[in-house]
């Protein structure tokens, strides 16, 4: 940003009108593009009604904010404007000026711990993508109200906003692939929280810990949680707690502890839970969890899903999540069986349905079983493939002391050992490498 921008930006807001002036201020809280209801929620005041700002919006947008086409499907077509950074500046300088800044900055987070809450809502009634989408969209201003530190008062009096709209977003950083970013934020939140942390905000911390590789941590969060669902007397996340501690048996292979967890969950979370993993996800890990040891009883599990109440809300769109883990249980239900062409059907869709999600524990798993699948079903070069995407997504999206889970151990080894058997031949070598720079986006529709 020059010092010629910032002069341009100066000018053109010294054109503007007593109105257009205070919105330019006003718009400098947003650090993402913004849409009309934003504007009005956090822009309008007194000085400025609501039943005038879009108006205002409309004579100011041509000299200081840039259109913006990031509308996703099923959403209200109406403009949507992004405001450069010269232009941020001098409203910024101006509304710290003006004595206003704090009291917008404020709506400004009320405004974003709303839309968490509509994007959470989302991914309940299975608009799953429009709710990854619609959270992506909006990250950069959800970061800004999710630091404590930049709070018009204290740190510690907005900590609760921050912990409030990190964990209404937990299945961005769980299901779709951003459990880093997820955990540095809430642990930062948490960590200037005063008071008691809520019980779903240790839950999330837990399940954060655990998709990081790192179970040992999960288990004192757990603890604590299940200790504060009690206090406040929350039946569902005792339900969500009871689910988190079957993931975590499962993730250390202990298979039938995981079990008996996934039917407490069931027992516990309701026919239509308004927060967290569905009784859909549920069934799917509980089938997952009996793949190996039961079969009979997975298949059961998967029958029950399908015939579940909150599977059968003709109201309710799809669970993608449950729905990429069912291919899973189903894809490892059918090898067993000797189906092996289904299965691979199956593993396939399981790796098409994380990819999409964004998740790479998913993808990396489904991957695996696929890799293995093609050798059993005497297609090397294509397992050579699988493999080589799968490794260059475990070194990209996993640090080193990340651990893989217990459970996709014996699919990992397995995978490993046909890897390093087929690195000795020049043939398979070369598709291990072409499909490391091809990438498991664009295998998982030919593999």
């Amino acid at each position: 940003m020059s010092p010629e921008q910032l002069a341009a930006a100066e000018r053109g807001y010294a054109r503007c009108g007593l109105a257009e002036q205070l919105l330019w201020e006003r718009l400098s809280v947003f650090e993402g593009a913004f849409g009309g209801d934003a504007v009005r929620e956090v822009c309008a005041s007194d000085a400025l009604p609501p039943a005038v700002v879009l108006a205002v919006l409309d004579r100011l947008a041509p000299a200081a904010l840039l259109p913006v086409d990031d509308l996703f499907d099923g959403e209200d077509d109406s403009p949507r404007y992004w405001m450069p950074h010269p232009m941020r500046a001098v409203g910024a300088r101006r509304l710290t000026a003006r004595g206003d800044r704090w009291a917008v900055v404020l709506r400004h987070r009320r405004w974003c711990v709303k839309l968490a809450r509509r994007a959470a809502d989302w991914w309940q009634s299975g608009r799953q993508m429009d709710a990854r989408d619609l959270a992506l969209r909006e990250l950069p201003d959800l970061a800004a109200a999710m630091d404590p530190t930049t709070a018009p008062l204290s740190p510690s009096a907005e900590a609760d906003t921050a912990v409030e709209i990190a964990v209404s977003l937990w299945f961005l950083w769980v299901a779709c692939g951003r459990v880093g970013e997820g955990r540095t934020r809430l642990r930062h939140a948490l960590s200037l929280y005063t008071g008691e942390p809520p019980s779903r905000a240790l839950w999330l911390g837990a399940f954060l810990e655990l998709e990081s590789g790192r179970p040992e941590d999960a288990d004192p969060l757990l603890v604590q949680a299940w200790a504060a669902a009690v206090r406040e007397r929350d039946d569902r996340t005792l339900g969500l707690l009871s689910h988190l501690r079957g993931a975590t048996a499962l993730y250390q292979g202990r298979t039938r502890a995981a079990a008996a967890e996934f039917r407490d969950a069931l027992a516990l979370m309701g026919d239509c839970p308004e927060f967290g993993p569905t009784r859909e996800l549920c069934w799917a890990a509980l089938a997952l969890s009996l793949t190996r040891t039961d079969p009979e009883a997975a298949q059961e599990a998967l029958d029950q899903l399908v015939l579940d109440p909150s599977s059968r809300r003709a109201w309710a769109g799809r669970d993608l999540w449950a729905e990429a883990w069912t291919h899973h249980a189903r894809a490892e239900l059918l090898a067993w069986d000797g189906e092996r062409e289904r299965a691979v059907d199956h593993a396939r869709r399981a790796l098409r349905g994380h990819l999409a999600l964004g998740s790479a524990v998913g993808a990396a798993c489904a991957a695996e079983l696929l890799a293995q699948l093609r050798l059993m079903t005497g297609r090397a070069a294509s397992a050579a493939h699988l493999l080589g995407a799968v490794n260059l997504l475990r070194t990209s999206a996993f640090d080193a002391s990340y651990k893989p889970a217990a459970y996709c151990a014996p699919t990992r080894d397995r995978s490993e050992t046909a890897l390093r058997d087929m690195l000795d031949d020049p043939e398979l070598r070369r598709a291990y490498e072409e499909g490391a720079r091809i990438g498991l986006f664009a295998l998982a529709e030919t593999a």
